[in-house]
């Protein structure tokens, strides 16, 4: 039985947001949170990896309206791919695209929405307390901010972040990083835990999406959508699916 918090929506869809993770300049495939080892992207609709090629690669699968991208080396203090999410800003500029690049002060995120790059994306892996979430609310970036909580076998964040829903904002992510890559399907008792906190949100079920099941499962239990990548690329999830849940 579905919870109070997560009944189907019949009158929604579920919105699927195609992911690439950005390293060096390229697109890498993700399994796991396993950074180090992430290869090149290879993937049936396009060639190579280059960001403009593998976005314009889903764009010909569906016309996706948001795009998400991991900028890897800013996550791990590396660097940054900027230049890259600059490339794909001139090249789809009907696209919006949500940022994580590893986001750990209120200034970080106001200066990147004062680039026009994207929205930014809050991973509470890069947060060391609460205090951007605070110093964010009342301010004007604040609807372009997603919230993604983190999880490996348990919550990667601020201690007391899972217990203040005030501070989320509309928009807010459900990211299994053991589950990205892995073709295990959605951790639904973490995205209904979430739902419960904080049920007006819109959530966005991200790591272990396998199919088009799995994506009209979401639609039914109240997701507002999905983060997706392999499943995309190795055709699992074909146009078929994306025109009818993609609306």
């Amino acid at each position: 039985m579905l919870s109070a918090t997560m009944q189907p929506r019949e009158s929604e869809m579920v919105h699927v947001v195609p992911v690439i993770d950005l390293r060096e300049g390229g697109v890498v495939h993700a399994r796991r949170g396993d950074r180090g080892h992430y290869p090149p992207l290879r993937s049936s609709l396009c060639d190579g990896s280059d960001p403009v090629a593998v976005v314009g690669g889903l764009l010909r699968l569906h016309p996706f309206r948001t795009v998400y991208a991991a900028d890897l080396d800013a996550i791990q203090g590396t660097g940054d791919n900027r230049p890259a999410l600059a490339r794909l800003k001139a090249a789809f500029p009907g696209v919006r695209f949500w940022v994580d690049a590893g986001f750990r002060t209120a200034d970080a995120v106001r200066g990147f929405v004062a680039s026009g790059l994207g929205d930014p994306v809050l991973g509470s892996e890069s947060l060391d307390g609460l205090a951007p979430l605070v110093a964010l609310k009342d301010d004007p970036a604040w609807e372009r901010v997603i919230l993604s909580l983190d999880f490996r076998d348990r919550f990667v964040g601020p201690p007391g972040l899972l217990a203040r829903p005030d501070l989320w904002p509309e928009r807010v992510i459900v990211m299994t990083l053991a589950r990205v890559g892995s073709g295990e399907g959605p951790d639904w008792s973490r995205l209904a835990e979430i739902g419960r906190a904080k049920p007006q949100a819109s959530l966005f079920a991200a790591g272990g999406v396998r199919d088009g099941g799995d994506l009209r499962d979401l639609a039914a239990r109240g997701s507002a959508g999905a983060l997706v990548a392999t499943a995309l690329h190795d055709g699992r999830i074909g146009g078929a699916d994306l025109d009818s849940l993609n609306r």
